[in-house]
């Protein structure tokens, strides 16, 4: 280790961008799925001994400069890691869109890598040689994760504070600090070895105090998490019985290629099927959930859809749906419009009784940034299907439907926005409609699966989740799983949701505890820089 921190702190031009790009490659694997702890404990430290050695520029070089240069690399080998999954979407089409795949990669990792170089130049402007330093950069990485996951529309995918949550007790300290508290913590527990190597005269139980100090704050967040799953009783509501299916709709990228009467037959006989003897088909089931997408097509282009959905629904019965809807305006202004990506409510008449139109679009998948200028080089979109989606109102996520408790539905991708869901106050559970089909094949599925879930112990709420090709399950207001489909399983699944918790401290506090923890974090960094300067002799 001595080594290998003398070599951080000594190398420099491209030698050091390509160490710095190994480490956070390497950091990369503590993300969900993978939850490679340990690998997030050997790479930070690289990222301060680096700056430990980076020479401080001049003018606008010391914040474009080395320490700027270092951040990058370790940000760009992280993101290159944790977002390779969404090249699957790529091969979807095949053709001149896979050859484009790696510069899609490349240039995502690259662009949010900004963040992580610009929080890597900022700590620098205030370091020290003490253990604050570790603090200041924890800080200013934390700050920087939450503006990726709230400015241009935000994209907080793989958090660094997802790689404490690799069990039901670890995801438990989130109900309290939330994933961005997380994302002050991990990289702060995680550069502790910089603080050992190399040996500066002290004994060596001495330099690993710091690092013993880390790994008691993890056992305390296991025992804090296990305490909490012991203590907590959960139960199912009564009032509510959901069968989840899980279709298996390949044809989401075209609607050209949709055979609807094929679709429906295969959804209607997935909702009705038998799965044990003693099952009772859709007789006792209250909300039937077909997940996004599940309906690739208009309503209106296939009336009968209706008609045939109705005639299968029993009278105590409402289907949920995913479906593309257009604006309800009259007119030729309306018209040209693109539609909603919605989730409908019908009932036994084969009336739409309440909706729910997507809100957060996807950048770059379901609307177009910046797309006055790439309608000057010719593209529209960079996905087959629709030319976009219109944004909804995210004030109303929350879904009324008739004698039953309301759900917060959540489409998809906007499932990972922490604090940021909508009226959870009102909610009762959280409904999470998704269609990960693009990334089968990939890690991308589980690891957006485990973001939902980290919601359901943040908010203390129970998450229900229908997926087109996979993940689709139940948890409890814990996190815990409690009922689940295999991926790619053609099927049906029998689920309740439970009873919301009362509260969580997160529910209560949201960001402030984090917000707080970042700004003391900074100025402690820059007081111990300005008392090291008035130190020095000149």
């Amino acid at each position: 280790m001595t080594w290998l921190a003398e070599t951080a702190m000594l190398s420099h031009g491209w030698r050091r961008f390509v160490l710095l790009l190994l480490a956070g490659a390497l950091a990369g694997l503590s993300v969900p799925p993978f939850f490679v702890l340990p690998a997030l404990f050997l790479a930070m430290p690289i990222w301060v001994w680096a700056l430990d050695g980076a020479e401080r520029g001049r003018g606008w070089r010391r914040l474009f400069g080395p320490a700027f240069a270092i951040g990058f690399a370790f940000g760009l080998g992280y993101f290159l890691v944790a977002f390779h999954w969404l090249g699957a979407a790529f091969f979807v089409d095949g053709g001149w869109v896979l050859g484009a795949m790696p510069f899609a990669i490349l240039g995502l990792s690259a662009l949010i890598a900004v963040f992580w170089g610009l929080a890597s130049a900022l700590a620098h402007l205030s370091w020290s040689h003490g253990w604050l330093r570790i603090l200041t950069l924890a800080s200013w990485l934390a700050a920087a994760e939450f503006a990726r996951g709230h400015l241009f529309s935000g994209f907080p995918f793989d958090l660094l504070g997802y790689s404490l949550t690799g069990t039901d007790e670890m995801m438990q300290l989130a109900s309290v600090i939330g994933v961005y508290g997380l994302t002050v913590l991990a990289p702060l527990l995680a550069m502790t070895p910089a603080l050992v190597w190399p040996a500066d005269g002290r004994a060596l139980t001495q330099r690993l105090a710091p690092v013993f100090l880390a790994l008691l704050v993890v056992a305390a967040q296991l025992g804090y998490g296990w305490n909490r799953l012991s203590g907590t009783v959960s139960t199912e509501r009564q009032d509510m019985a959901l069968r989840l299916v899980q279709p298996l709709v390949l044809e989401h990228a075209d609607f050209g290629n949709v055979d609807p009467v094929a679709l429906i037959d295969r959804l209607l006989m997935l909702s009705d099927m038998r799965m044990d003897p003693n099952d009772q088909g859709l007789s006792d089931i209250t909300h039937l959930v077909w997940p996004e997408s599940s309906l690739p097509f208009f309503l209106e282009t296939y009336p009968e859809a209706l008609a045939r959905i109705a005639r299968l629904l029993p009278e105590q019965a409402t289907l949920l749906a995913g479906v593309p809807r257009r604006p309800y305006e009259l007119g030729a202004e309306a018209e040209a419009e693109p539609p909603y990506n919605s989730v409908v409510a019908i009932n036994t008449d084969g009336e739409v009784v309440a909706s729910y139109d997507k809100a957060h679009l996807v950048p770059f998948g379901e609307y177009l940034p910046f797309a006055d200028f790439f309608a000057r080089l010719g593209i529209k979109q960079f996905v087959p299907g629709a030319d976009g989606w219109s944004a909804g109102d995210v004030r109303r996520r929350l879904m009324s439907l008739p004698a039953a408790p309301a759900p917060l539905v959540l489409v998809c991708y906007e499932i990972i926005f922490s604090g940021d869901l909508g009226d959870v106050a009102g909610a009762q559970f959280l409904l999470n409609v998704t269609n990960d089909a693009w990334f089968d094949g990939s890690v991308g599925p589980a690891q957006h699966a485990h973001h939902a879930r980290l919601r359901a112990v943040e908010e203390g709420m129970s998450l229900v989740r229908a997926a087109n090709t996979g993940l689709t399950f139940a948890t409890d207001p814990l996190g815990r799983i409690t009922a689940q489909l295999a991926p790619a399983e053609m099927a049906a699944l029998d689920v309740r949701p439970h009873q919301r918790l009362e509260s969580t401290v997160f529910q209560s506090v949201r960001h402030w505890p984090f917000l707080i923890a970042v700004v003391a974090g900074i100025l402690a960094g820059f007081v111990a820089s300005r008392s090291g300067r008035k130190r020095r002799p000149q």
